[in-house]
């Protein structure tokens, strides 16, 4: 599976057909007696996560030939607070979340022609709120686990831009608009929370959240052939969001040990049972069948002009890849761990779509007003890995800690033939050409501060979750056009930005070491302010600095086999 499905859906559904039961290390232990114990109470607690969006627009000039579609890759964090009611094995509940975003998305918008000048839009979410009803069913002999769908009312914050790219020197001023709002929308999610004590849980989460949106004025812009100013209009926005995470609920009014309550109490830091486990390695290995992209926004040299305003855009996507990795992960008596992957893939599919605004001819005046062509992919290959060291400050028959990390990705691929897509009249390559136009590299480094969270749902079934925020990125690329009549390249240099890194394992243990799971990762990365260096033609390299911004994603689902060592 390809497409940025959730992992939360399936992990439910696996466990409404299991059995029951807990373990002391994470692994699968004998059945307890029954005795079932109840969800009722109120609870508030935190939860940090992310996922990806997608912001549309609508062309009012006509039928969009590309874009239109923001894709916003976002993190959250922030808490909730709710009540649940217990009838038998069934829990009623009510909740209220708030979360904050940092969210990052530019696409081009508002291309109804070659001959128009069409805009770089941009979008990003920074609040979201939601109230919810929650519908349960308590599994397991003693109710521990509580699988759960959710639905209610949602609301964002969110704000952006609708840039004019070039427009031949600036021709019409102003040439942007700014829009920000709040919009009430809509939420569905599905979840499991498994009671560590009886006032700690730990929950996993899958929402989907849907908005309307505001109708937003778009600048006044340029048409040619033939020269004409053509008056400003109105796009309407609307957006959606699937966003995972990984929470912990403190429940009011329950002690460290209840009547009903059935299971070791809630140890911070090194207690007497992490000791009696002493050190553990798990180690095993993965394939990972995924889809990237990757996006180059090009701005204007001009240091005063805005740098949303585009020359030149390149977006590699639709790069559906399959990879092999190992992963380790070590414990040790004293709730330090360590843990990491490495990781090698291929793809030889995929589009690269190039635009440029404003383009002139050999005697300095304006051609065309938007150039758009498509490429193939080929030669595609990738290699990442991380390494994280954290410390578990919860520890029985589960695991939650906090870790810090390094993150690296890197990507090579190949642009083959060229077709014309905005502008039927010029030409690229002839039909059939595979020759390979150009090459692009990248290598991406980043910080990672995450949460990690693992426990034993039911009989030989565990749920892991890692959520990771990248507070600083550093991105190194190089662009090389190969058709040209001498050298042409371009080196891509980037620091700052951010990103979000998550994933998800349901894992079945066969044997009481050996494990079998499937899981789900996305990841998303972005750079501005970059500099680049630049050689043209033959001519001296030129070193300058530019608003360029540099965006990516990979994500996809995974098969994997472990084996602890205890």
């Amino acid at each position: 599976m390809r497409s940025k499905l959730p992992f939360w859906v399936a992990a439910t559904a696996a466990l409404v057909t299991s059995g029951a039961g807990h373990s002391a290390d994470l692994g699968p232990t004998a059945k307890a007696p029954s005795a079932l114990w109840s969800w009722t109470g109120g609870y508030l607690g935190g939860h940090f996560g992310g996922g990806y969006g997608r912001t549309s627009f609508t062309d009012p000039y006509g039928p969009s030939i590309y874009g239109d579609v923001v894709d916003t890759p976002v993190f959250v964090a922030g808490g909730q607070i709710g009540y649940n009611w217990q009838r038998e094995r069934w829990v009623f509940g009510v909740e209220l979340d708030g979360s904050s975003a940092i969210s990052d998305g530019t696409n081009t918008c508002l291309a109804v022609s070659g001959n128009v000048v069409s805009a770089n839009c941009k979008a990003g979410p920074d609040v979201f709120v939601t109230g919810t009803g929650r519908l349960g069913y308590a599994f397991g002999p003693h109710g521990h686990t509580l699988a759960y769908l959710k639905a209610g009312v949602a609301w964002q914050h969110n704000a952006g831009d609708v840039v004019n790219n070039y427009e031949f020197h600036d021709t019409l001023s102003p040439t942007a608009t700014h829009f920000d709002y709040g919009r009430f929308g809509g939420t569905i999610g599905v979840g499991v929370e498994q009671a560590l004590t009886p006032a700690w849980s730990v929950k996993f989460e899958y929402d989907y959240l849907g908005f309307g949106g505001p109708s937003v004025a778009t600048p006044p812009t340029i048409q040619y052939p033939p020269m004409l100013v053509i008056p400003a209009n109105v796009t309407s926005l609307s957006s959606s969001y699937h966003i995972g995470k990984v929470g912990l609920n403190y429940h009011f009014d329950a002690g460290p040990w209840m009547p009903e309550w059935s299971g070791p109490p809630l140890s911070f830091g090194p207690p007497a049972i992490a000791l009696a486990q002493g050190w553990s390695l798990e180690s095993g290995t993965r394939v990972w069948l995924s889809r990237g992209r990757f996006q180059w926004d090009y701005p204007r040299s001009d240091p005063s002009s805005d740098p949303s305003s585009l020359v030149s855009r390149l977006t590699y996507h639709k790069l559906d890849g399959i990879s092999g990795e190992l992963f380790e992960r070590i414990d040790s008596p004293w709730g330090v761990f360590l843990k990491g992957n490495i990781g090698f893939g291929r793809f030889n599919n995929g589009i690269m779509n190039d635009e440029d605004w404003g383009l002139l001819d050999r005697e300095n005046l304006p051609s065309a007003s938007y150039h758009l062509t498509g490429s193939g992919q080929a030669n595609g290959r990738f290699t990442y890995y991380t390494a994280d060291a954290g410390y578990e400050f919860l520890r029985g028959t589960y695991k939650v800690g906090a870790f810090v990390g390094w993150s690296y990705y890197g990507q090579k691929s190949d642009s083959t033939g060229c077709i014309q897509l905005a502008l039927p009249n010029y030409s690229c390559l002839r039909p059939g050409d595979k020759r390979i136009m150009g090459s692009q590299d990248t290598d991406w480094n980043a910080l990672r501060i995450g949460l990690s969270a693992e426990t034993m749902l039911l009989d030989r079934w565990r749920l892991s979750a890692d959520v990771a925020y990248l507070p600083w990125t550093d991105f190194q690329g190089r662009d090389n056009h190969l058709l040209r009549d001498a050298t042409t390249f371009d080196d891509q240099r980037a620091t700052g930005g951010g990103g979000v890194q998550l994933e998800g394992v349901l894992s079945y243990f066969v044997t009481n070491n050996f494990s079998v799971g499937v899981g789900a990762r996305y990841w998303a990365m972005w750079a501005p302010r970059g500099i680049e260096d630049s050689r043209d033609n033959g001519s001296p390299i030129t070193h300058y600095p530019r608003d360029s911004k540099y965006s990516m994603e990979r994500w996809g689902t995974f098969l994997q086999a472990s084996y602890k060592f205890n």
